[in-house]
Order: structure tokens, then C-alpha cells, then sequence
């Protein structure tokens, strides 16, 4: 399950929409759209910052390994 601060406040949002009467409805609607927006988001193959931040380190470790053969070779 996707828990983003941005995700929260868009269903909140969406939720405060709602009529204020119709409990179940807004409890139901605010699930529904809370998947609806998750599935969406798997779709876009969109990955965490935590991922994102790993792949980025690993990246960086490779860079310099690289530089440090290139100097080696020369």
C-alpha cells in the first residue's frame, strides 16, 4: 500500500466533497478512491524515494570504482 503525505491529503480533500450526512457513502467513497489512486499509481511503475535513493548510492559506489580503473588503466 502506497502512504504518501500527497496521496492523504488528496483523499482528504476529495473526501471533504462529500456530503456531510452521508457517513457510510464518504467512509466507502474515500476506500474506493484510495485503490482507485493506488492502482493508478502501480501503472506509472513509479518507484519510492527510499528505491530511488538506493539505486542512486549503488550508482554512485559504480561511478567511482569506474574512475578508480579508468586512472589504473592510464
Amino acid at each position: 500500500m502506497i502512504e504518501s503525505k500527497a496521496l492523504i491529503e488528496l483523499i482528504e480533500k476529495i473526501n471533504k466533497l462529500m456530503p456531510k450526512n452521508g457517513d457510510t457513502l464518504r467512509s466507502d467513497f474515500k476506500e474506493n478512491i484510495k485503490i482507485l489512486i493506488e492502482e493508478y499509481i502501480k501503472k506509472m511503475n513509479l518507484i519510492t524515494k527510499e528505491e530511488f535513493d538506493v539505486q542512486k548510492e549503488v550508482l554512485l559506489k559504480t561511478r567511482l570504482k569506474l574512475e578508480e580503473i579508468e586512472k589504473k588503466i592510464k
